[in-house]
């Protein structure tokens, strides 16, 4: 992949690129007898990827390799722990999978795709799968609009952290409102999540794609286009540091 950052007219088209991709992927697992690892963010910017995708599992394409790599997930109060949320709740992340990526490939004739998400019981295990099964083969990755949080990653997220649990700033939560308009309130958005850390992405990945999609992502568009590596202040720089990446973005995210 080349690493300049490639504009396109809507978001319609970035989810078709995207799709491209993770297909040309799977051929190449499938052809090798392998899995393929696609490492996901949920909410609005990867929304068009999977339609897009479904298309090309009608055509004919092979998703058995799938394994669907979850980044985050919510979590709620259970006693003195901390539990994931309910996957029937609109905003769980693994609901998202469910019902936005596992559906439309199976309705479109695909064979059931493999869920990984992180356990707030032992995060760290979550590191540990991902480099036994050879790492992430393409990491979708997508900024959060005012504070560049990128999963769960809050600004200040160091360049060495793995996955754990996260006390989720106000600016996150504010941004998720946005992308889960079933949140009527701050109040109502969790307050801790768990999430893979920046070298999770960065140090297990053997590629990774940054969506930009919205007008809402101009300011995001403008600092990781500037950045030359990882900016703790705006952790979806953290695509830079990754071996092989690219930004692919839509005219409304681009537009100065």
């Amino acid at each position: 992949m080349t690493n300049l950052p490639i504009i396109v007219a809507t978001a319609e088209e970035v989810g078709a690129r995207a799709a491209a991709l993770i297909a040309d992927g799977l051929r190449t697992a499938s052809a090798a007898g392998r899995d393929f690892l696609l490492g996901c963010p949920t909410g609005r910017t990867p929304a068009p990827v999977f339609p897009a995708l479904a298309e090309l599992v009608s055509a004919g394409l092979d998703v058995s390799p799938l394994v669907v790599v979850l980044m985050d997930e919510y979590l709620e109060p259970d006693g003195d722990a901390l539990r994931r949320v309910d996957p029937r709740r609109e905003y769980s992340c693994i609901g998202y999978a469910e019902r936005q990526i596992l559906a439309p490939l199976v309705d479109a004739g695909g064979a059931p795709v493999r869920v990984w998400c992180p356990d707030p019981a032992d995060p760290e295990a979550y590191d540990r799968q991902i480099a036994a099964a050879g790492g992430i083969d393409l990491f979708l990755l997508a900024s959060g609009a005012s504070d560049g949080h990128i999963a769960f990653n809050p600004p200040g997220s160091p360049r060495d952290s793995k996955t754990r649990v996260i006390e989720l700033p106000e600016s996150t939560r504010h941004d998720n409102m946005s992308t889960f308009p079933v949140f009527a309130s701050l109040d109502q958005v969790p307050r801790h999540g768990i999430s893979v850390g920046i070298s999770t992405i960065v140090d297990n990945s053997a590629q990774a794609l940054l969506l930009l999609t919205g007008a809402d992502k101009r300011d995001a568009f403008d600092r990781i286009a500037a950045a030359d590596d990882y900016d703790p202040t705006w952790p979806a720089t953290a695509v830079k540091a990754c071996r092989d990446y690219q930004v692919l973005a839509d005219a409304d995210a681009a537009r100065p």
